[in-house]
C-alpha cells in the first residue's frame, strides 16, 4: 500500500518544488503545477505542468547515459504517494552546490542584457555586434547564485564559483555543464529544436562524486526554440515559459516587472497555450505521447 504524502516530513518548498524526507538517505521531490516569472509565483497554475517537467527530466536522465544523477527509484516507485504519482521522484540526499550552472549557446535573456552593458557575460568577453538570439562562437558557462524565494538569481564569474567551492570543483562543474549542454543541444537539433540555454543543479554524494540533481532540460530550466523559424535579431517563439514572460511584459497585461506589485492573473488562453507548449516540447523531444504518462487524465 502506498504511503500518504502526510506520512513524510516536509523539509522545504520553492517556487515549483516541494521536498519531503523519505528516510535518512532519500527525499521525495514533488513538482507542482505552479509557474513563476520575474520572481513571482503566478496564478492560476498550469494544468499538468508538474507531470510534463517530471516526464521531461526522466527522459533526459535516461538519455544522458553515463552522467550520474540523483534518481533513487522509478516513476512508479512504491514510496511515491498516489496523490502525486507522475509528478514526484524519490531521489538521493546530496550535498547541494549553491550555484545554478548555466550553459548558453545563444545570446538572450539576462546574458543579452549583460552583453549590451559591458560586452561580456559573467566575465567572458564576446565578439562585438551580437544581437538578440545570436549564436555564440562556442557555448559558455555562466553560473548564477541560487536566490531565495522572491529574490533574483545573480550572474557571477567562474572565479567567484572557484573562490566559493574551490578551483577543482569549479572546473568539474564547468566541464560537466558544457558537456551535458552540448549533448542535449545536439540531440534537440535532431528533433528540430534549438536549445538556446539551460541551467543545471549539481550535488556531491558521500564519496565526493558530482551528481546531476533537481530537474534537467525541462521547459522551466531551458529555452527551447523551433529551429525552422529561427531568425537572428528578434525574440524567438519558444516552447518554454518565455511565452508567459512575453505576455506579462506586453501591452495586454498592463503590468511591468519594475512595478513591484503582484502580476495579474494569467488569462485562460495564456494558461492553455502555455500547457500546449510544454506538452509539445516533451512530445517532440522524447518521441512519446504525454497522454501515456502516469496520472495524466484522458
Amino acid at each position: 500500500m502506498r504511503p500518504e504524502l502526510s506520512d513524510y516530513r516536509h523539509l522545504s518548498g520553492g517556487k515549483v518544488r516541494e521536498i519531503y524526507e523519505v528516510d535518512s538517505k532519500h527525499l521525495l521531490m514533488v513538482v507542482s503545477d505552479r509557474i513563476s516569472a520575474f520572481d513571482f509565483v503566478l496564478e492560476p497554475e498550469i494544468p499538468d505542468k508538474g507531470r510534463v517537467l517530471t516526464a521531461t527530466s526522466m527522459f533526459f536522465f535516461d538519455l544522458l547515459d553515463g552522467v550520474p544523477n540523483h534518481l533513487a527509484g522509478p516513476i512508479d516507485d512504491e514510496r511515491i504517494p498516489e496523490e502525486v504519482l507522475g509528478r514526484a521522484l524519490v531521489v538521493k540526499r546530496l550535498e547541494m552546490i549553491p550555484f545554478e550552472c548555466v550553459a548558453r549557446g545563444y545570446l538572450t535573456g539576462s546574458g543579452k542584457k549583460e552583453y549590451d552593458a559591458v560586452g561580456s557575460v559573467c566575465g567572458i568577453p564576446l565578439p562585438e555586434g551580437l544581437v538578440e538570439a545570436s549564436k555564440l562562437p562556442a557555448p559558455i558557462f555562466t553560473p548564477a547564485t541560487k536566490a531565495e524565494l522572491g529574490d533574483h538569481d545573480e550572474n557571477v564569474t567562474f572565479g567567484a564559483v572557484a573562490h566559493s567551492v574551490g578551483s577543482d570543483l569549479a572546473h568539474r562543474l564547468k566541464e560537466a555543464t558544457l558537456d551535458i549542454y552540448t549533448r542535449a543541444a545536439d540531440y534537440a537539433e535532431t528533433k528540430g529544436i534549438l536549445l538556446a540555454d539551460t541551467k543545471f543543479e549539481f550535488g556531491l554524494d558521500s564519496s565526493g562524486d558530482l551528481v546531476l540533481a533537481d530537474e534537467v532540460l525541462t521547459p522551466d530550466s531551458s529555452r527551447y526554440w523551433p529551429a525552422d523559424s529561427y531568425t537572428e535579431g528578434r525574440v524567438q517563439p519558444s516552447f518554454d515559459k518565455q511565452y508567459v514572460r512575453n505576455w506579462l511584459t506586453g501591452p495586454r497585461s498592463g503590468w511591468s516587472p519594475e512595478s513591484n506589485v503582484e502580476p495579474p492573473e494569467l488569462p485562460g488562453s495564456v494558461v492553455e497555450a502555455t500547457r500546449d507548449r510544454y506538452v509539445e516540447a516533451y512530445e517532440r523531444l522524447s518521441g512519446k505521447k504525454f497522454g501515456d504518462w502516469p496520472g495524466v487524465m484522458a
